[in-house]
This record gives C-alpha cells, sequence and structure tokens, in this order.
C-alpha cells in the first residue's frame, strides 16, 4: 500500500479515499493528523518523519495490539475553522481511532473544544497552549509538547540570575504569544519584586513591522528583554535589532529560539549569547537519544529536529496508549492514558492525570554563531516535571470535569 506518509498535503485526501476499503480489509488502526503542514514547513516536515519512523517502528514489531497503524493527515491551513472541518472529515469519513496534530496554540484550542463535543481522544502535540489543558481543558484532551508555562518558568529562572530591572518584552498577539508574556511578568515579579516592565510590543502573527518595533523598544531603555517572537517574525526582528544597536549590552531571553526551526534560518544573522530554551541534536549524549538520532539519520540522511521528535513522540504515545487499554475505544484510551509512561528521544515521560499533560521538557542554553550556522550551546535538558505547577494549582485552572 501507498504510504500516506509520501504523499503531498493536497493529494492525501484522494489517497486516502482511495485506499479507505483497502485498510479496512486489513483491520488497521488509523491515527489522523491535522497540522499546519503548508504554512509551517520549516517544521511540519521534519515532525513527519518523526512520525513516520515512529510507525516504521511499531508495525516492525507487531503494530499495536496485533494491528497494522496507519496515519491519515489533512492540513489546518493555520486556521481553526479549517482544522475543525479536517477533524469532522476524519472521524465521519475516515474513521480514524484517535487525532493529533496543531502547530499553532489558537488551533490547538479549537481541535480541543472538538474532542470535548464530540468525545474523541485528541493529543495536542506541537502547540504551546496552555489554555487548552488548563482553562479549557476537558477528558478528551492532551498534550505532549512542554507548554508555554513549563518553557517561560525554566527562562525565568535564568532570568533572576541577571538582576536586571528593566525589562522589555516582544511577543505575538494571540494566545501563545500572550500567555508567555503573561506568564514571565507574573513570574518574575514574584521573584524580583523590584523589576519594571518598561515597554511590551505584541504585533499580529507573521506581520512584524521591525523598524517600529525595534525603535520603540530602544526608546524604552531597558536592561534586558524578552522574546516570543519566532519564525520570519525572529528573523525580522534579530536584523533589525542587530542594524539599530538594540542588543549592544543587553541580556535577550528568548522562548524557543534555540530549537533547530529557529535557529538554523537566522545563518549569520544569528546573535551570541541569548539564553533560550530549544533543542541541540549534535550534544544529547543519552543512550535514548543516539538510538533516535541514529534511525533518523539512516532514514533520512538528515539530523532530527524539535519537531522530529515531537512527531516521533507523537506515535509512541498514541500506540502505547491503545497497547495499556488494549482497545481503541475513545474511553478505554482516555483512561489509559492517566500517568502513561512512554519511552522518547529526552527520556522517559510521564501524562499526568490531573491535566492530561506530558512530563517531557527541554533544553536551556546560549545561542551561537558558528561559522555562520545557528548552533545551541551549553545546553542542559530541564525535566518539565520539575517547572510545571502542582495538583493544586492546577484544581484552581482547570475546569472540574
Amino acid at each position: 500500500m501507498i504510504s500516506m506518509m509520501r504523499l503531498a498535503p493536497a493529494a492525501v485526501l484522494a489517497a486516502a479515499c482511495c485506499f479507505a476499503p483497502l485498510a479496512q480489509a486489513q483491520d488497521v488502526i488509523k491515527i489522523g493528523d491535522i497540522n499546519s503542514y503548508k504554512g509551517q514547513p520549516a517544521h511540519l516536515e521534519n515532525y513527519k518523519r518523526g512520525m513516520e519512523l515512529a510507525l516504521d517502528e511499531v508495525n516492525a514489531s507487531g503494530g499495536v495490539n496485533g494491528k497494522k497503524v496507519v496515519l491519515v493527515m489533512r492540513d489546518d491551513n493555520q486556521n481553526p475553522g479549517d482544522a475543525v472541518r479536517a477533524a469532522e472529515e476524519l472521524i465521519s469519513r475516515e474513521q480514524v481511532q484517535a487525532l493529533s496534530g496543531s502547530f499553532l496554540s489558537n488551533v490547538a484550542l479549537a481541535l480541543g473544544d472538538f474532542a470535548k463535543q464530540r468525545k474523541v481522544f485528541f493529543l495536542a502535540t506541537m502547540s504551546l497552549s496552555d489554555r487548552m489543558i488548563w482553562q479549557n481543558g476537558n477528558a478528551y484532551s492532551f498534550r505532549l509538547r512542554a507548554g508555554t508555562y513549563t518553557q517561560t518558568a525554566m527562562l525565568v529562572e535564568e532570568a533572576v540570575k541577571l538582576k536586571k530591572k528593566r525589562w522589555a518584552l516582544v511577543y505575538p498577539n494571540y494566545e501563545f504569544g500572550q500567555s508567555a508574556a503573561a506568564t514571565f511578568k507574573s513570574m518574575l515579579k514574584a521573584a524580583q519584586p523590584d523589576v519594571e516592565f518598561v515597554a511590551e510590543q505584541a504585533p499580529p502573527l507573521g506581520k512584524l513591522e521591525p523598524g517600529a518595533v525595534v525603535q520603540a523598544m530602544a526608546d524604552a531603555k531597558p536592561d534586558a528583554i524578552f522574546n516570543v517572537l519566532f519564525g520570519a517574525d525572529l528573523i525580522k526582528f534579530v536584523r533589525a535589532g542587530q542594524t539599530r544597536g538594540l542588543f549592544e549590552g543587553r541580556e535577550v531571553v528568548s522562548l524557543v529560539t534555540g530549537e533547530p526551526e529557529n535557529l538554523e534560518p537566522l545563518k549569520d544573522d544569528t546573535p551570541n549569547g541569548w539564553i533560550v530554551t530549544g533543542y541541540p541534536p549534535h550534544d544529547v549524549k543519552t543512550p535514548e537519544h543516539a538510538t533516535f538520532a541514529n534511525a533518523y539519520q539512516a532514514k533520512f540522511k538528515d539530523y532530527p529536529r524539535l519537531s522530529s521528535v515531537m512527531g516521533y513522540s507523537t506515535i509512541k504515545s498514541i500506540t502505547e496508549g491503545m497497547k495499556k487499554a488494549k482497545s481503541v475505544e475513545t474511553d478505554k484510551l482516555v483512561a489509559a492514558f492517566a500517568n502513561l509512561q512512554v519511552d522518547t528521544p529526552f527520556g522517559r515521560i510521564t501524562y499526568r492525570p490531573n491535566d492530561n499533560q506530558s512530563t517531557i521538557g527541554s533544553f536551556i542554553g546560549k545561542t551561537k554563531n558558528q561559522n555562520g550556522t545557528g548552533v545551541m550551546v551549553e545546553s542542559r535538558y530541564r525535566d518539565g516535571a520539575q517547572f510545571q505547577p502542582s495538583a493544586e494549582e492546577v484544581r484552581k485552572l482547570r475546569p472540574a470535569q
């Protein structure tokens, strides 16, 4: 059977329709993934590769409960409405047993609500939105990646050490950026009461006007900067900031900038010494990561990115949940995810029963321009469980089920 993983997103629907009878005849398990494949190719191409590698391993070892696992993908066009329509089609027409995906936070929130309304299992994989597991949380929605709160808490720990008083913030004006900024301000103020926030820039996602933003921040004369921009907005911000001297003599603490997907496009514009969360694929020396990275290199002739790890861990999580449940029925799968342990390239993680969040962590380190290439150095892994809110705090944030 032709692998869905090798088809362009536009061709997936046609292929899925053509091969659906064959899939049913083979009595397979279907996972439906909805993501911004066209809108975020730097992240999602490697995410697909990670899923494909995990599928190969799962199926080579006998599948799940004796059944082959098949992935059916849909593009969300970076639009919550399109994501929900794709989810409905995957459930009703393709009859997938579980849903996964989402890169943007607003899409994750929409899919989480869909899962609640339709009572289907959903694992948010790349999104950083904490609202989907707390304020909007529900029994059917889970999240893999270390979220906004967790990664921001890691950075606040480093920010406090800098002992800087005047901070400027810049972030994309949607749920992820807003949440990151609010969390950073709250945590830093609690740890350092004399801190001041002297500038706050929140451009629309993908529509940064770099000159105006950089000048406004420079005019505020901050001692340090907290950045949440990523992708094309990050590139524009860095270039304009360097041209106008914004970063000279100032510390920068930056969320997700240390991920290869964000560092690589910066190339020779990569700033030195920013404190970042991310993933240094060449510097992780654990046995589990070596096994994953070697298999990934052998299959794709390339090294993994953070999205590769997330894609791989997505398939491993869902299939381990199904094995534990000994079923693909939604209620049994949901129950199985309570305290589910999964081996990932970052080590063993657990899905917390109080908020359906995994304990996967992130790396903290610094950016370095290494011969015209952006890399993350001085890195160390931070266990997500050490930075997540307590069960008591979660009870205040999450509605009763």
